[in-house]
């Protein structure tokens, strides 16, 4: 599933970024631009936030006459909308995910995640999700949390398709330990983890207990990577009641300097199968 539009999300977000620069270089202001158009103030200003669903092809061709754009460039920038307008199978999901977290997620390079309480979604089997998503929001009913543990194992088929992303997570000791879903849960997840680690796209490293505290105690977090340098990385983050993303420059480097320091000080991954393997022994 995961290679259902596979670039659609990334797409939108080129074209969103591109129709501003385009209409700041031909000097008009969004709100002239919506006048010329004979439509409702901001909605100019929410395609170039990417603040919509599915470009319209009408509308993108309107801006590129109003723009100026030559022939070459706009049939470029028309079938960069026709690969935004993809729908993808998350889309089913959009009351799980209200922003584009799946898109990202599906069209990164290179994704890097800290989890210091729970093993990354993108690793876990069905039932270590199931138990994970019944603690978090013990409210659900069983065909509700069946649906969230089926989109989390959707997420999943990324890591398999033929240009896979590189995945590196840093995993806090703890959340390897904390038996979730029970025992034999417990146990087929650790090994699930040692034969995920075999693949050569994925990257396993533990924070161990002897560490003490470090950067990521305040929570888990990814960055993404896209293969346009164009596009800034991404990171995202989950709380209580909702989920946000950054990609601000200076703040994405904040987070990206904790993954070094914590590469640094977590084992080697030489080392995860041995520490998964003693773990096994233990449980």
């Amino acid at each position: 599933m995961a290679d259902d539009a596979y670039g659609a999300t990334v797409a939108k977000r080129r074209l969103s970024r591109r129709l501003a620069e385009l209409r700041t270089e031909s000097g008009h202001t969004a709100n002239h631009v919506c006048d010329i158009l004979n439509w409702g103030r901001g909605k100019v200003g929410r395609f170039e936030a990417n603040q919509w669903k599915r470009p319209e092809m009408s509308d993108i061709r309107d801006l590129l006459r109003i723009y100026g754009v030559d022939s070459a460039a706009a049939e470029e920038l028309e079938d960069l909308a026709i690969r935004a307008r993809a729908r993808p199978w998350w889309r089913d999901y959009t009351d799980i995910f209200e922003n584009e977290f799946p898109g990202f997620e599906n069209d990164a390079e290179r994704i890097q995640v800290c989890m210091p309480l729970v093993v990354p979604g993108l690793l876990q089997t069905q039932d270590y999700a199931r138990a994970v998503i019944q603690q978090g929001s013990p409210g659900l009913d069983a065909d509700e949390v069946e649906r969230r543990v089926q989109l989390r194992m959707g997420r999943q088929e990324l890591l398999k398709r033929e240009n896979p992303p590189r995945f590196w997570a840093i995993v806090d000791e703890a959340a390897l330990r904390r038996p979730m879903g029970g025992r034999d849960v417990h146990v087929a997840q650790i090994e699930r983890l040692m034969d995920v680690i075999a693949e050569p796209n994925i990257t396993l490293q533990v924070m161990p207990f002897k560490y003490g505290g470090h950067a990521a105690d305040g929570g888990a977090f990814m960055i993404m990577r896209f293969p346009d340098t164009d596009l800034p990385d991404i990171v995202y983050m989950e709380y209580l009641t909702g989920a946000h993303y950054i990609d601000k420059d200076e703040e994405v480097e904040r987070y990206a300097a904790v993954m070094e320091r914590l590469s640094v000080a977590g084992t080697s991954p030489d080392r995860t199968r041995e520490i998964l393997a003693g773990m096994l022994k233990e449980i």
